[in-house]
């Protein structure tokens, strides 16, 4: 990563650069696992495409950039409070949250999906999970499309996690789960996911928004040109499709 990342703890959000001065710009991750994305080795350092993506944009900004991992429900309000510059953490643009903050344009966007047992008759229709139980990360896009699709004819289980919610749909606990496509792909290509497929697409742009992008405060636009022209330039030389092709094998930009 060319030295151009640093991971803190939330307590110490104040991390030293090359220049023994402050990180010129702060970071914000979700602190909980969510691979290929972004998750914590045993060594403490986060590793994963968007981490690399962060490091690339680092770079084409020509800044010392500070992760700073925080629980994903609290995220936005760590933001408004300024404990760093930037959400960087496969957070969808969409109409709900842009009341509150702003958005770089987007640097990535793959389907929500909805997860369940290969011989089950779920799918996307709302009438098939008549009685069942589904499992969503709260505070994410993915449980306000449960909300308004899936609450009236099923329970609805919220999580902290992804994982969590991948655990109990693997033990029974619950019968499928809505979460991103590409994030549920590791969890379905393991042992404990043979059992399990994508049983439908999930879509509304008005829930989904256009894609993710990097979250920031509302009037900070000088932060946002640089980050817009950083990501720009990253796809335009070629080090955003280096990136990605360490992790996937298709185009997860999304289509123009």
């Amino acid at each position: 990563m060319k030295n151009m990342i640093k991971t803190t703890a939330l307590t110490a959000v104040v991390a030293l650069t090359a220049s023994m001065g402050l990180a010129d710009v702060k970071v914000g991750i979700a602190a909980e696992p969510y691979p290929p994305f972004s998750e914590k080795g045993a060594d403490g350092a986060y590793t994963g495409w968007e981490i690399e993506i962060i490091g690339a944009v680092c770079a084409a900004m020509e800044e010392e950039c500070e992760i700073v991992p925080v629980a994903w429900d609290g995220i936005i309000p760590a933001l408004l409070s300024e404990r760093f510059d930037v959400i960087m953490a496969s957070m969808s643009i969409t109409e709900e949250r842009m009341q509150t903050i702003d958005f770089t344009d987007r640097y990535y966007s793959t389907p929500a999906v909805i997860v369940g047992p290969k011989d089950s008759d779920i799918s996307g229709d709302p009438a098939s999970l008549a009685g069942k139980i589904v499992g969503v990360q709260v505070a994410t896009t993915h449980a306000n499309y449960v909300d308004a699709y899936f609450s009236d004819t099923a329970e609805v289980k919220t999580y902290s996690t992804f994982d969590e919610h991948n655990q109990d749909l693997f033990s029974g606990r619950v019968d499928a789960v809505v979460a991103d496509s590409l994030a549920l792909s590791g969890f379905l290509a393991s042992e404990q996911g043979a059992g399990y497929e994508i049983k439908g697409e999930l879509i509304d742009e008005t829930i989904f928004g256009p894609g993710v992008g990097g979250g920031i405060r509302k009037g900070d636009t000088e932060l946002a040109e640089r980050l817009n022209a950083a990501i720009a330039q990253i796809r335009a030389d070629g080090t955003y499709q280096e990136i990605s092709d360490k992790y996937f094998d298709f185009n997860i930009y999304g289509g123009e």
